[in-house]
């Protein structure tokens, strides 16, 4: 069992940066942030394999955010730049079993799932 428990949200000005992180209890995974907007479907935002060596990022974020890891700390991490009213939303952090390259961008592909941690974005 993995217990995720992100941290870093907050409300921002437009513009802003937030860095959020994620922090496992046991091994960690192939990692990912998904969101979940007010009236929204959540959504993939970024993911990552178990070695860091390889990323993904939704159209939406791309350019913006910045996906890492830290393994010798079990912490994932999501820096985000210049924000934007629509990136509020609940983001949440999630695990699954995965070794060397391979990242994963649907939530059913995902096992273990944080509480989230608010995002809001003031225009």
């Amino acid at each position: 069992q993995v217990r995720l428990v992100e941290s870093g949200g907050g409300l921002v000005q437009a513009g802003g940066s937030l860095r959020l992180s994620c922090t496992a209890s046991g091994r960690t995974f192939a990692m990912g942030w998904f969101r979940q907007g007010p009236g929204k479907e959540r959504e993939f935002v970024a993911g990552i394999s178990w070695s860091g060596v390889t990323t993904a990022y939704a159209d939406s974020v791309k350019g913006r955010f910045a996906i890492s890891r830290n393994n010798a700390l079990n912490t994932l991490y999501l820096q985000m730049n210049s924000l934007k009213p629509e990136d509020t939303a609940v983001y949440y952090c999630a695990a699954r079993p995965g070794s060397g390259s391979a990242y994963y961008i649907r939530i059913r592909e995902y096992d273990y799932w944080g509480q989230g941690t608010q995002v809001t974005v003031a225009s």
